[in-house]
């Protein structure tokens, strides 16, 4: 029963994300896009969604949230002794960007030393998800904390 009303919701929730807020879907020849589809792909399936080991000495653990918007991303990577992300794993709370560009971020540094890592540009995650100038925030948030955990890395 409660598997039913969260697939309910997450359809409704994908709907919203996918037409207009203004103009009612039947008049509409085609439904208008808020985001892009890739957007709506890791919102809807979003990857490394969950925890890692926090105790553990090659997890790190990065926390940011974002006054303007409200969102809230926690970031972990795990990294092996030459320095290779091994693992990453997000939770996120906020809007459709801020979860793709979560879930983007995480399948990005996987397998990446910690020095390509910080490489990545929140302009990178933006133009592979399509964001409107809007949500560029989104991207830029998820970033903060992947570098703030590679600063604490030992």
């Amino acid at each position: 029963m409660a598997a039913a009303g969260a697939g309910r919701l997450r359809r409704a929730a994908s709907a919203l994300l996918l037409r207009s807020p203004r103009l009612p879907t039947r008049e509409l020849s085609a439904p208008a896009r808020l985001y892009h589809k890739k957007v709506v792909d890791h919102y809807e399936n979003p990857r490394n969604v969950g925890s890692l080991d926090k105790t553990s000495k090659n997890v790190g653990t990065g926390l940011v949230g974002a006054p303007a918007c409200g969102d809230v991303m926690k970031l972990q990577i795990q990294v092996d002794e030459k320095g290779k992300i091994v693992d990453a794993r997000f939770k996120t709370f906020g809007c459709g960007s801020a979860i793709a560009s979560s879930s983007l971020a995480t399948e990005w540094v996987k397998g990446k030393t910690v020095e390509e890592a910080l490489t990545i540009k929140n302009t990178d995650i933006a133009k592979e998800l399509c964001l409107p100038p809007v949500k560029l925030h989104c991207s830029k948030s998820v970033l903060v904390p992947v570098k703030e955990i590679i600063l604490l890395l030992p």
